[in-house]
């Protein structure tokens, strides 16, 4: 579908088209994740509103959203109004020719518009529909509003997040929201695997809820086995230590990680301490769980006489796990992001460049990259209609007056 002249180089997805007809984060990042990897990721937006992601961002320079081009990078964007019945049949005649599609509306909405699963496998038997919800297709609460902070709160994310102090809190980010795209994408990606074999599509079925549980490690189970419910433990984790951030001279925090046996020796000796190491209320992870308190005292009383710089060499030099508690201006200085290209400069008709982060992860012989900006509302749809579809020019007059895809008349004409 996409073509280049160096197969062997092409981006791992470089022979798939996707309609995308989602908004918002939960189903867009599955399409994100997809055109990074080199997908024609076809976006279809409700003409003259598009997606309200459009609209999002704190800090909007020329009125424009800062959050668009990137989960909309490297798609093309048309618009078609889903709700009409023209609408409806070009949707179709677009899935005769894909190979996924992604949506994320509550469970029936693609049914009431003849969109199901049912009608468009029809039409073509290898479709792979990845369908993104709060609740997922089935259940007693799948026809519930259900954003991603639901899925979070109901996952059990939201009751373990923060410091115990506190009310649950959310993580800084819609986590709820990624997860259920990456797991989504993760998905369809096996679905398409299965393809291979079977020469037909099927549902990926992706609940936010469902993914935010999938991360929960062993909540369920030390429940389930002791009665044992996690609470809100702030940085650290109950029983791993040590592994907290600590206080340094510099007034910044650094985080360490030293809760391994050997690791732990070696931070011991790094303080100059190295009797704590054969001390037997530190010599265990099981001993140092117990006074994990007390162990964050003595480490932070070591660290808060040290400069963040110092510090970090003394720990480097000893093999000890540590990190520096990153924001967005750490991270375009680093020379570990500079060297590997972490954060990424793409063109922008409006800004110049943008940064942004790069594709994760990295392949070795068919890496994705970001090639454009998230774009213009209908900015493809010529190319759309008239190249792909095959639409005349008086048929996309008509469509355009009849309000079933974007633009203008004279445009169409």
């Amino acid at each position: 579908m996409i073509q280049t002249t160096e197969p062997a180089l092409a981006p791992a997805l470089s022979d798939l088209r996707v309609l995308e007809m989602g908004q918002l984060l939960a189903g867009p990042f599955c399409g994100q994740l997809m055109a990074d990897f080199g997908a024609e990721v076809i976006k279809i937006e409700q003409p003259g509103a598009g997606d309200p992601m459009r609209e999002w961002g704190r800090e909007k320079p020329h009125g424009q959203s800062l959050w668009w081009p990137v989960i909309a990078r490297n798609k093309k964007s048309i618009e078609i109004n889903a709700r009409e019945t023209a609408g409806q049949d070009l949707i179709r005649r677009l899935v005769a020719q894909s190979d996924i599609l992604i949506e994320n509306f509550r469970p029936g909405t693609m049914e009431k518009w003849g969109l199901g699963y049912d009608a468009l496998s029809a039409i073509n038997p290898r479709l792979i529909m990845i369908r993104v919800s709060g609740y997922g297709q089935s259940g007693p609460y799948s026809q519930k509003a259900g954003y991603g902070a639901i899925g979070e709160a109901m996952g059990g994310m939201r009751y373990v997040a923060g410091d115990p102090s506190n009310p649950p809190s959310r993580a800084g980010i819609s986590i709820g929201d990624t997860l259920a795209a990456t797991f989504a994408c993760v998905g369809g990606l096996m679905a398409l695997h299965a393809r291979t074999r079977t020469g037909r599509g099927q549902i990926v079925d992706s609940a936010i809820y469902e993914a935010v549980l999938a991360v929960m490690e062993n909540l369920v189970t030390e429940y389930d086995k002791t009665g044992y419910i996690r609470e809100r433990t702030g940085a650290i984790l109950p029983n791993i230590a040590p592994s907290n951030v600590y206080p340094t001279k510099s007034g910044v925090y650094v985080l360490i990680a030293a809760n391994q046996d050997s690791v732990f020796k070696r931070l011991a000796a790094a303080m100059g301490r190295p009797e704590l190491a054969a001390d037997p209320r530190y010599a265990t992870h099981t001993e140092r769980g117990k006074r994990q308190a007390e162990l964050d005292a003595l480490i932070a009383a070591w660290t808060a006489a040290l400069d963040r710089e110092e510090l970090g060499r003394i720990l480097d030099e000893a093999g000890v796990p540590r990190g520096d508690i990153y924001r967005a201006p750490e991270m375009l200085e680093d020379a570990h992001f500079k060297a590997r290209k972490t954060i990424v400069d793409v063109a922008h008709p409006l800004f110049g460049s943008l940064k942004m982060q790069n594709v994760a992860p990295r392949l070795s012989a068919n890496p994705g990259r970001v090639v454009t900006a998230g774009p213009e509302l209908g900015q493809h749809n010529d190319e759309i209609f008239r190249g792909l579809l095959g639409l005349a020019p008086a048929d996309l007059a008509r469509l355009v007056a009849d309000k079933v895809i974007g633009g203008s008349a004279r445009d169409a004409a």
